[in-house]
């Protein structure tokens, strides 16, 4: 069981680090659009009680608001 538990602590900390590197060549306005949609989403789904519907149209939202933020 430790050795599970080592493989997805080192899994996890490899896909953050890859993550991170992701976002390193991202203009202001593709930074700004990403952090928009993933709120909208998490906003979305608090408020629809988790339905997908109100996740996809949260994020929707979101999106189209970061991106013209930066405007």
């Amino acid at each position: 069981m430790k050795n599970i538990t080592s493989i997805a602590a080192t899994s996890l900390a490899m896909v953050m680090l890859l993550g991170m590197s992701a976002c390193s060549h991202m203009s202001t306005r593709d930074r700004n659009t990403a952090m928009g949609a993933g709120i909208g989403a998490v906003g979305g789904a608090v408020l629809t009680g988790g339905s997908p519907v109100g996740t996809v149209g949260g994020a929707a939202v979101g999106g189209l608001i970061g991106n013209q933020v930066s405007k």
